[in-house]
């Protein structure tokens, strides 16, 4: 038998904002769009990784069980560069912590995200293989 975490599922409180946050920051692509349980469910798909969004305002103005979502890149640098083309603001800069470079950002709905690389230079090949999605 074998498990893998599909999704995560986010409340959404302008599902085209967050569409366009995640498709102009990550390269986002859409898997469906859809009426479930009578609201509006997209699911996207970054990566190997997927999000379902639901139609509806976050249920407190908190994150309530979810801490972050994490999304790594091979290149944190020019992640950050990139979003910083499209407008993004970051407070704070990339913080590095032994094989881990990475940095903490707001996407809508106050959605806190960890932008990360790992650097595969600082790590076996078979580290790197269990701590990398890539």
């Amino acid at each position: 038998m074998k498990v893998s975490l599909h999704h995560a599922h986010l409340f959404a409180s302008n599902v085209d904002d967050s569409l366009k946050f995640y498709r102009e920051m990550f390269g986002a692509k859409v898997l469906f769009d859809l009426e479930m349980a009578e609201a509006r469910n997209v699911m996207i798909q970054i990566g190997s990784s997927k999000i379902n969004f639901y139609d509806q305002s976050p249920k407190d103005l908190g994150r309530g069980a979810i801490h972050h979502l994490g999304i790594e890149t091979d290149d944190l640098e020019a992640l950050v560069e990139h979003m910083k083309s499209k407008g993004f603001q970051f407070i704070k800069k990339i913080k590095k912590f032994g094989p881990l470079k990475y940095l903490m950002a707001a996407a809508p709905d106050n959605v806190l995200l960890e932008l990360f690389e790992v650097v595969k230079d600082k790590l076996s090949e078979d580290q790197y293989k269990m701590i990398s999605s890539l």
